[in-house]
């Protein structure tokens, strides 16, 4: 107590240093003998632990599920056993423990056999002085593996999480652009019925705004079909498989007849090679590149190459290569162009570099196709300069002919019912 009657304040007392767990090391050996000079050589090496010592596989078992030891110290031979069947025992438990063989003689031969079997280290017992870096090793090694182990774990949860995620965005995109449909369907026809009663019946402002009410309504439903399609391409994508593209082609030049007629465009196209993909998702990207030739095309008349030939960076004739190699297509006009820099842009969604009274769209057709090329394992780019036209590439893996030959049959049919109109030519023909 102070002169004042006053308490001194207390001082608090240091907390006691939390003491670490002591390592537990299962030894594997017969000789009483050698197990007290392996323990004196870690207590002179400063280690903080227990340990007990074992002869046969089933005391070796039994002491595993027990007390799961961070170290096994075996010997080579043992009366009743060997003590590389300890690796054994221990990978049918699936536990990580480092095992180092303590034996006499080893010889140089063993010692390797014995690494490659799954033993941490071996050390001599004339050389007991080496052990405690060889333990101390086998235990940071174990360490770092366990960390690393952790870290794929905490990655691939991340990664489900992640998919997981993006399963839930797009089911949402998916339920929520298609349950806007009905409304928005209302709202336009409803706005539609008022332009086509009250046209001329009220000012001219009052036809304006529901011009634009009639214009909005039927934008806005074209953005939600857009989104619709963008979201399927993830929630109602089919399996890959050897699908001819030649055919595909063939059927999206047929249902674009109307607008290459209408731009007297001339197609030129060569002979694509089968690939693996889903065969619905090809022709939406096909139909997006060339409905996009076919739109920004300056005064002269469109005209257009499609294309493709095989790339891939192993040897010819490799097994790597036959199952790794890649199909270029190519989509090339000679159309408006663009700079080069808009490539960060164009494969976006709704983004647009042109205004929506100069050509019209939603902005979402390339995006479609870059999700799908990437679905499919591949990239998509392009090539471009204004006033030079544009190429734009995508790469997919390429399938076997073989598996084609059956779909393929009616293919060149089919080509020269389209050749027919004039709608397009072959590369031989033309170009």
């Amino acid at each position: 107590m102070s002169g004042d009657g006053t308490l001194p304040p207390s001082v608090p007392m240091p907390q006691p240093m939390p003491q670490p767990t002591p390592l537990h090391f299962l030894l594997v050996e017969d000789n009483p003998l050698d197990v007290e000079l392996v323990n004196r050589e870690l207590r002179r090496a400063d280690f903080n632990f227990t340990s007990i010592a074992v002869q046969t596989p089933e005391d070796f078992s039994r002491e595993l599920r027990a007390h799961c030891p961070q170290i096994v110290l075996a010997d080579y031979n043992l009366p009743q056993w060997r003590g590389m069947e300890a690796v054994e025992l221990l990978r049918r438990e699936n536990l990580d423990v480092p095992l180092i063989l303590v034996s006499g003689a080893l010889g140089e031969v063993n010692a390797v056999e014995c690494l490659k079997q799954g033993a941490t280290d071996y050390v001599l017992k004339g050389a007991l002085t080496r052990l405690p870096v060889a333990i101390r090793r086998a235990l940071r090694e174990r360490e770092l593996r366990q960390q690393h182990k952790q870290a794929e774990q905490a990655l691939a949860h991340k990664m489900d999480e992640l998919a997981r995620s993006n399963r839930e965005l797009e089911e949402f995109a998916y339920v929520a652009s298609h349950d806007l449909q009905e409304p928005l369907r209302m709202v336009a026809s409803y706005c539609e019925l008022l332009g086509e009663r009250y046209r001329g019946h009220l000012d001219d402002k009052a036809d304006k705004y529901i011009g634009y009410a009639v214009d909005g309504a039927r934008r806005m439903q074209r953005l939600i079909t857009d989104l619709l399609e963008y979201s399927r391409v993830g929630t109602r994508a089919k399996p890959l498989q050897a699908t001819n593209a030649d055919a595909v082609l063939t059927s999206v030049l047929q249902s674009l007849h109307q607008a290459v007629q209408a731009n007297q465009a001339v197609i030129v196209r060569e002979s694509l090679p089968a690939v693996q993909a889903d065969e619905l998702q090809l022709a939406q990207v096909f139909q997006n590149l060339v409905a996009n030739a076919l739109k920004f095309h300056g005064e002269r008349p469109p005209r257009i190459r499609v294309s493709a030939e095989l790339v891939g960076a192993e040897p010819e004739g490799s097994e790597v290569a036959e199952k790794s190699r890649m199909v270029r297509f190519s989509v090339s006009d000679n159309g408006i162009g663009m700079e080069k820099d808009s490539s960060g842009r164009i494969f976006q969604m709704f983004q647009r570099l042109h205004t929506r009274e100069e050509y019209d769209g939603s902005g979402i057709g390339l995006a479609i196709a870059k999700k799908i090329v990437e679905r499919h394992g591949g990239t998509i780019w392009f090539e471009s300069a204004p006033g030079q036209g544009a190429t734009f590439y995508f790469t997919l893996l390429t399938a076997s002919q073989e598996k084609e030959q059956e779909k393929g049959k009616d293919t060149e049919k089919k080509r020269k019912e389209v050749e027919s109109d004039g709608a397009y030519s072959s590369a031989a023909g033309r170009g």
